[in-house]
């Protein structure tokens, strides 16, 4: 089942690249595009964005996680800052954003109630596509078949896990979201979450989605792109899915299917072919 939450106005239509639920029915998102890259925080129940914190023009931004609130260092930037370099490291108690680019290898850090931001961090992903945390660590992608799971204090990677479905490695693993222990991932190109464990990296499920683009696509919303966008309300267990330039957030209901999937359907629909 589905449910439609809410419908984006058109100056709201966003290159989702990052969603994730902040609590008290609002939404984190982070968008895309080189000029149009930005963070922002958006009412669930209206879609409107509250707060918007715009990146440079030559960033692409890409994948985002909340963490929770702790005592983080970090070294504060800008020129209030640069005549006192001893003292730019200091240490905040906040409820943080964390949002990759694309190709740059860097991210940025924000305080979680007004979008500021507070200071950067290097990872060692090929490139950032997809961020979650379960809270201890965080879960990274880089377009490829590859799961990293990263120090939330240096952003090293700790361990990296290839998914593999059926002696297949799930390619273009997109934008992440950790629920119920699992992690789930957009597939890149496809309309399917793929459900990971994070124990070894291995497939538990699928989830296919591709009703929700064709109805799009049925009610004349031709500039549309891929499913991506996943975030999960873990006290009210609810998950809301968008995509890319999609004038819709949905809620949906995940059941099993009452018959088997045919054998061969998942490899078409939900593995990419890579050139």
């Amino acid at each position: 089942m589905m449910f439609v939450i809410y419908v984006r106005h058109e100056e709201q239509m966003a290159y989702t690249e990052g969603l994730l639920y902040g609590g008290n029915d609002t939404l984190f998102e982070s968008t895309g595009l080189f000029g149009e890259s930005s963070v922002r925080k958006v009412d669930l129940q209206t879609g409107m964005v509250e707060e918007l914190q715009k990146m440079d023009d030559s960033l692409f931004g890409e994948g985002l996680t909340l963490l929770g609130e702790r005592l983080v260092s970090v070294m504060l930037t800008g020129p209030a800052y640069d005549q006192w370099p001893m003292e730019n490291l200091t240490v905040f108690q906040l409820k943080l954003l964390f949002q990759l680019t694309w190709s740059q290898k860097i991210g940025f850090i924000y305080d979680q109630k007004n979008l500021s931001r507070l200071g950067t961090f290097n990872h060692d992903m090929k490139e950032g596509w997809g961020l979650a945390t379960d809270g201890k660590v965080l879960f990274g992608s880089d377009g490829s078949s590859t799961l990293y799971q990263m120090d939330p204090q240096t952003f090293k990677a700790v361990s990296k896990q290839v998914v593999c479905y059926k002696g297949h490695q799930v390619q273009l693993l997109n934008e992440l979201e950790y629920v119920n222990g699992e992690i789930w991932a957009n597939v890149y190109m496809t309309d399917c979450i793929v459900r990971i464990s994070p124990n070894d990296g291995g497939v538990l499920g699928w989830i296919l989605l591709q009703n929700l683009r064709e109805e799009l696509l049925e009610e004349g919303n031709i500039g549309i792109e891929v499913l991506n966008g996943i975030a999960w309300d873990g006290e009210q267990k609810r998950i809301f899915v968008t995509g890319k330039l999609w004038p819709k957030l949905y809620e949906v209901n995940v059941f099993p299917t009452k018959e088997p999937i045919e054998e061969g359907v998942i490899e078409q629909l939900c593995l990419p072919i890579i050139f």
